[in-house]
């Protein structure tokens, strides 16, 4: 059981009730847990550090979100950070540099990125597709996009070094198998660290980073609603990280 990988331990501050934001019917193990101001969080299985102030559900992947309706995983909200971490990644390993290219450009979540294989970014001649069709697992909903020109690149440099035989886009080194998220949370948290990085960054701030890119590019938020499948722009701002500091360095940048 999932729970019994984990170890959670109380060090300081009010506990807050956290539920799992889209697995309400119970399905997720990880559904309901108790989080404190300061805690440690091991995972027995790939020893996964916990972030401050941030927890993902171990069981479907999702990120939790505190009583007041908010997660507290955040987005790469620097160009000059995104790069410096693309830059340290690939200097490690080619697959969690494609993996990230492709999050950050695609706002697929984790477990729809994790659960791809080469034939679904490669045709029959070998060569990466224009786009992809993919079918979300939280919403069952289908999802079609176009590649951009650093996705199809990370791709093609990647794929060229992996075995003819393999199944899996992002496999574990057995090849067999998917990386699972929790190393994928470790790998881009620690990343950030590396990279000087105070924010929690984890599996869903590829997601978010690339909300975040088109709001400062100026694409209007009802369109990155929609995008995100969100019920109203105000919960794509709150999801996105826009808070009061940043509204106001708006007016006070504009000088007309």
């Amino acid at each position: 059981m999932l729970v019994s990988m984990m170890i959670v331990k109380k060090l300081t501050g009010q506990t807050q009730g956290l539920q799992c934001r889209f697995r309400k019917d119970g399905d997720c193990k990880m559904a309901r847990v108790k989080k404190s101001e300061t805690f440690t969080k091991t995972c027995k299985e790939c020893g996964t550090p916990a972030i401050k102030n941030s927890i993902e559900c171990t069981s479907c992947g999702t990120e939790l979100k505190t009583s007041n309706g908010m997660g507290t995983v955040e987005p790469i909200k620097s160009k000059k950070d995104i790069e410096a971490m693309k830059v340290y990644l690939k200097s490690k390993s080619l697959r969690d540099w494609a993996l990230f290219v492709l999050g950050i450009n695609s706002a697929l979540r984790i477990s729809d990125l994790l659960k791809l294989n080469i034939s679904d970014v490669v045709d029959e001649n070998g060569k990466i597709r224009e786009r992809i069709l993919v079918k979300e697992i939280k919403t069952s909903k289908s999802k079609n996009f176009p590649f951009n020109n650093n996705v199809v690149n990370a791709l093609t440099e990647y794929i060229s070094t992996l075995p003819f035989d393999q199944i899996p886009l992002f496999a574990s080194r057995k090849g067999e198998e998917s990386i699972t998220r929790q190393q994928t949370h470790r790998i881009l948290s620690e990343t950030a660290k590396k990279c000087g990085i105070k924010e929690s960054i984890s599996n869903h701030s590829l997601r978010k980073s690339f909300a975040y890119a088109l709001y400062e590019a100026g694409v209007d938020i009802t369109r990155i609603q929609s995008l995100l499948n969100h019920s109203s722009p105000k919960e794509t701002l709150r999801y996105i990280g826009i808070n009061q500091l940043e509204n106001d360095r708006i007016f006070m940048e504009l000088n007309l």
